[in-house]
């Protein structure tokens, strides 16, 4: 039986001046069909669905709807033609209920009626297997649960066909066999959807087929059973790629940082992190995993003093460090480099140029009233070349850039400042695969080198294979810190809902050692972690 093509796009090219988004793309989409759309950074991927979902017009090219030719120069106009796209980052209001997003914005001219949305949105969510409470607040919702409510959105609008944008990006193992559930009941009832993502292990699991694209142009369409992850990979980047991370073996120093009993508030008042310790050691990557909004970007923002601990302790060789300006921190033996999650907002200045941006760190280090920009736009050129950012030139300002890029220039400016720490939140989100290698390569050279890392990631695949230890955070606490040769992903899942917690299996083991033998939980605790130094150094002795 011959597939019906749901879209169909024909000779699509989009210019933003001298620089080509798109170029003569095309592309169909089948009904009942999921598939993905693979792109190094800057290829194109977005523009191009953006296309679609009329947030851009194409210059060049025609769409076809059903076989039919259409016209999309709005979002509204997407909706009519049945197009919904899930943008990466949630377009909801707080303090509404799910209900009430699902139906802002639609004008049909009738006041609507509270009641039949909730009935409505319960309907759609039995129908596919979402799990979702209506008079919900978006406040009070996990990552997962605000994806469920934007989804619900575009099918409440009656879209069949549905563009994710990195859809899996901050969910767990558990959320995303949950998403690749529904997606699959979706297509079972004739939507087209059509995946952006990274994630090669998922696009061999869930789509139909993959569609890629290099530079702006349609390299072509391939179907997913009869292709691998080293041929997509090829396809995307034009050479062969070895697609191995190796987690490098190092003498482990002693810790550079210490925190203990951290805790830490968000900006409404609510905790944070709550009562967390660790350190970070030299030679060591140390992962924390947790879902998006557990407490990550407070610990990070903390650690690089740019938020203030509620109580707690920061120790470099025994004297705190916590409240002092960076440059006596530096003074005391830590140069420390951090990589924050919002890369436009906190760590690079958007109207800047990639030349101005590497001057950031640096411009207060020089005799001479002016800065010396030859330096700078040196260090910029070695950065593009070293981590192949596309650009037009070291002038550019960086929000010209697409996402990718920028986050390049900014994991690049703040490796190349020699730190002996570096705190990285999702250092690789925005990267193709080709480019998240040569990061996680990066990474690995520091380690070599003695430098203290802790890594902030949301692919837990990558963290297994790349980190040493595992801290898991939910709800802002340690549920435990795992070495990652000696774990699976799937356990790292249930500690990142709550489900288990390492430390207090830990206390209960403790504690009933404690009345056995009358020492006390804090003496019983000490000599476990003396116990596991001693055996981590004889593993070391016997290699």
């Amino acid at each position: 039986m011959e597939k019906q093509t749901a879209l169909e796009l024909k000779g699509i090219s989009k210019y933003f001046g001298s620089v080509v988004a798109n170029k003569n793309v095309n592309l169909s989409v089948f009904k009942n069909e999921i598939l993905s759309l693979l792109g190094e950074n800057g290829s194109g991927k977005t523009t191009l669905m953006n296309m679609i979902s009329g947030i851009y017009f194409p210059d060049e090219g025609q769409i076809f709807i059903d076989g039919e030719e259409v016209i999309i120069r709005s979002p509204k106009d997407a909706f009519k033609y049945k197009i919904g796209m899930i943008h990466q980052h949630f377009k909801l209001v707080d303090v509404f209920s799910a209900a009430e997003n699902v139906v802002l914005g639609i004008d049909d001219g009738e006041k609507y009626n509270i009641k039949q949305v909730n009935s409505r949105v319960r309907e759609i969510a039995e129908k596919y297997g979402f799990e979702i409470d209506p008079q919900k607040k978006i406040h009070e919702m996990s990552v997962s649960e605000k994806q469920t409510v934007e989804i619900i959105k575009v099918l409440y609008r009656g879209a069949d066909i549905l563009i994710l944008d990195e859809p899996t990006a901050v969910l767990t193992p558990q959320e995303i066999k949950k998403l690749f559930g529904v997606l699959r009941k979706m297509r079972e009832d004739g939507k087209s959807i059509i995946i952006i993502t990274h994630k090669l292990n998922e696009v061999m699991e869930i789509s139909d087929r993959v569609a890629i694209l290099r530079k702006g142009e349609y390299i072509g369409t391939v179907n997913t059973a009869e292709t691998n992850e080293k041929q997509l990979t090829e396809m995307m980047v034009g050479k062969k790629v070895e697609l191995k991370i190796e987690r490098v073996k190092t003498d482990f120093d002693r810790p550079l940082l210490e925190l203990r009993d951290l805790i830490i508030k968000k900006d409404d008042g609510s905790t944070a992190i709550d009562g967390v310790n660790f350190y970070i050691r030299g030679g060591e990557i140390l992962g924390v995993a947790g879902v998006a909004g557990c407490g990550q970007k407070e610990l990070c923002e903390a650690i690089a003093g740019l938020r203030k601990l509620e109580s707690g302790f920061i120790m470099h060789k025994g004297e705190s460090i916590v409240g002092l300006p960076p440059k006596e921190i530096i003074k005391k033996g830590i140069a420390m480099s951090f990589i924050p999650e919002d890369r436009l907002g906190m760590g690079l200045v958007p109207s800047f140029s990639i030349t101005d941006n590497m001057m950031l760190k640096t411009y207060g280090e020089g005799k001479s009233p002016f800065v010396n920009r030859k330096s700078a736009r040196e260090r910029a050129n070695g950065l593009i070349e070293r981590l192949e950012i596309v650009t037009p030139s070291t002038e550019t300002p960086v929000r010209r850039l697409s996402g990718g890029n920028v986050q390049k220039v900014l994991v690049g400016r703040e490796i190349e400042s020699s730190p002996n720490v570096i705190v990285t939140a999702y250092p690789v989100r925005g990267l193709d695969i080709n480019s998240s290698y040569a990061i996680y390569d990066i990474l690995n050279e520091q380690k070599k080198n003695g430098v203290g890392i802790l890594f902030i990631g949301e692919d837990l695949d990558v963290m297994l294979a790349l980190c040493d230890k595992i801290m898991v955070l939910c709800h802002g606490k340690n549920m435990g810190i795992v070495h990652a040769e000696k774990t699976t992903k799937e356990q790292l899942g249930l500690m990142m809902t709550g489900a288990l917690d390492l430390n207090e299996q830990k206390k209960d083991k403790v504690f009933g050692k404690a009345k056995d033998s009358n020492l006390t939980e804090e003496q019983w605790s000490a000599a476990e972690e003396r116990a596991e130094a001693e055996k981590e150094f004889k593993e070391k002795s016997d290699d």
